[in-house]
């Protein structure tokens, strides 16, 4: 890989990991459903403002039904789970938690698209889950059981994550990546929008929330998303999908500097062995070699 595009590759963790940063602090002032609403209309935007610019229409009326189940199982879902999630929940905690998403998506591809589920998988998926009751188990300690629901709420969203995952694959070949992003966020901003008009909050937010909804939106969704594809062009999705393993660490260090959250043994822990099961259920070490040898 190189230089210029391993930068691209820190900077998507970087931001990805920072989104849950933007919506710990967010998220109390607007609640989940408003603050994701204008996560992804605003994302949208600046996508299609995006395109505009390189003088092109987005392709995305023909298959608006198949866009708005992706815009609900990829982006409205998940997104509102993780928000709820970090109303009492560290966004340390919600971001390592996020990392489960390739272990349940091939559970999901072993139940859908009936893709082999083999020892690697099995073992991966047992140490994810292993990661998941020492980091919980660990931090429960100090939280009490307040920490169930929000954990319960965070492994929900990657299942989503998985099966959206896994659609968008199967309902959109041949697509452009752009215009997927541009109807995925749409399509989610535009569900969301009549429920947010009854939760709209009472208060104006503070600069804090509206600079982190905006961070939020046009850094960790849109732009990040044009570096994602950046990258899946320069160096393959297979090297692409290594931001699995740095966007939980980025998510811990932010929470840590500008939180003030605690990095406890067993959220590193935790983070570890979750990270090594997501390393045998994605291959990627092995992917590398194969590429490499061809």
């Amino acid at each position: 890989m190189k230089t210029k595009d391993a930068g691209m590759l820190i900077l998507l963790a970087a931001l990805w990991g920072a989104s849950f940063l933007f919506m710990r602090v967010a998220v109390p002032e607007l609640g989940p459903i408003v603050l994701i609403d204008l996560r992804v209309l605003i994302a949208a935007a600046g996508l299609l403002l995006y395109t505009l610019a390189l003088r092109r229409r987005p392709h995305i009326r023909h298959k608006w039904r198949q866009y708005l189940v992706l815009g609900a199982c990829n982006a409205a879902i998940p997104f509102c789970f993780i928000a709820a999630a970090e109303m009492s929940m560290n966004a340390s905690l919600a971001a390592i938690l996020n990392s489960m998403t390739p272990l349940f998506t091939a559970v999901i591809s072993y139940i859908w698209v009936k893709e082999a589920f083999t020892w690697r998988k099995s073992m991966g998926l047992l140490l994810g889950m292993t990661g998941v009751i020492v980091l919980v188990g660990w931090n429960a300690q100090a939280g009490g059981t307040s920490l169930v629901g929000p954990v319960l709420l965070s492994l929900a969203a990657a299942v989503f994550y998985g099966i959206g995952g896994i659609y968008s694959a199967r309902a959109f070949q041949g697509e452009q990546p752009l215009d997927l992003a541009i109807g995925q966020q749409l399509a989610a901003g535009l569900l969301l929008l009549p429920v947010a008009l009854f939760f709209l909050p009472a208060h104006l937010p503070g600069i804090s929330a509206i600079s982190s909804v905006l961070m939020l939106a046009l850094l960790s969704t849109a732009f990040a998303y044009l570096l994602y594809f950046r990258l899946i062009i320069n160096v393959g999705a297979v090297k692409t999908v290594s931001v699995t393993f740095l966007v939980p660490v980025f998510g811990v260090v932010w929470g840590w500097l500008f939180l003030d959250e605690p990095l406890s043994t067993g959220t590193m822990l935790g983070l570890m062995i979750i990270l090594l099961g997501v390393g045998l259920v994605t291959g990627i070490r092995l992917g590398w070699r194969r590429k490499q040898a061809a």
